[in-house]
């Protein structure tokens, strides 16, 4: 049975669940935990049944955003990319720079040297 609190309509349903797992196949890679995994972790981390969780992880091979070798499913590099963006957008208010922070587009994360030239310049309120 699906989530109660996914979408209703099956086009929406099939969008939220592409998002959810890619999202979390995406963090899962990033923690550490492997490229790796099957409907029953899909059921464990999402709340979604193991047999509809297959159905939506067998489609999502079909639209290239996974590869399947047996039980075990892999995200592409299509999906790793859209995995990324999904996870972005999903975390992007706890992510975002917070006063007297640097913002993603600032040359201290570019070099150690500009880092040091930055923090220093923050602690005396100049950038």
């Amino acid at each position: 049975m699906d989530d109660l609190h996914s979408p209703k309509s099956d086009a929406l349903r099939a969008m939220y669940w592409r998002s959810e797992i890619l999202q979390v196949m995406f963090w899962l890679r990033g923690e550490g935990f492997g490229d790796l995994v099957d409907a029953p972790m899909i059921e464990q981390f999402l709340g979604v049944d193991a047999n509809v969780g297959v159905g939506y992880l067998d489609r999502l091979v079909e639209e290239g955003y996974l590869v399947r070798d047996g039980d075990i499913y892999s995200l592409s590099e299509t999906g790793r990319q859209e995995g990324a963006m999904e996870f972005a957008t999903s975390f992007s208010e706890l992510t975002r720079p917070t006063h007297g922070e640097c913002a993603p587009d600032c040359w201290c994360h570019n070099s150690a040297e500009e880092a040091e030239a930055c923090a220093h310049q923050r602690a005396g309120h100049e950038h």
